[in-house]
């Protein structure tokens, strides 16, 4: 996929501008932290001091959430609910949605198979970065003289 940082920055732009709240579940955070590598302190540092974004904890209603969901697979004869992952991973993004789930989302943005299908069984979509438009170009400005041309000449300078 082309421009992948692109269009997360353009999505993140976007929902700033509509004054969204980013929830953050501190599952997925983890994940980016593990990415950013030695940047990690800086991204949690603008996280934290951002308004527009929400860390989200796995408190005791995600507990419940991930439990009943777990009840329910188990008792339809799958714990994983059709992941392939392992059961950590599978209890990794069952918090992720379940964190969501609890903080009101309505959108959850993830290219993880087993996100999306947990969160499709409680209702939230799911947008992959592919489907994230990427951000409008950008218009040059160009100089432009007093006379009004961009090569700042006249029209009998060009002729001479």
């Amino acid at each position: 996929m082309e421009r992948v940082q692109e269009r997360i920055e353009h999505l993140v732009s976007v929902l700033q501008e509509q004054r969204c709240k980013i929830v953050i579940p501190t599952p997925a955070l983890s994940e980016l932290l593990v990415i950013a590598g030695e940047a990690g302190p800086e991204y949690l540092a603008e996280l934290n001091n951002s308004a527009q974004f929400k860390i989200a904890d796995f408190d005791q209603r995600a507990a419940v959430e991930v439990a009943a969901a777990i009840r329910a697979a188990i008792d339809e004869g799958d714990k994983k609910d059709g992941a392939t992952g392992t059961w950590a991973k599978v209890k990794f993004d069952r918090q992720i949605v379940a964190i969501a789930k609890v903080e009101g989302a309505d959108v959850i943005y993830s290219d993880d198979e087993d996100v999306a299908r947990y969160a499709g069984r409680v209702n939230i979509k799911v947008v992959r970065t592919a489907e994230l438009p990427l951000p409008p170009p950008q218009q040059l400005d160009l100089p432009v003289s007093a006379a009004g041309d961009a090569a700042g000449k006249t029209g009998s300078e060009e002729a001479k």
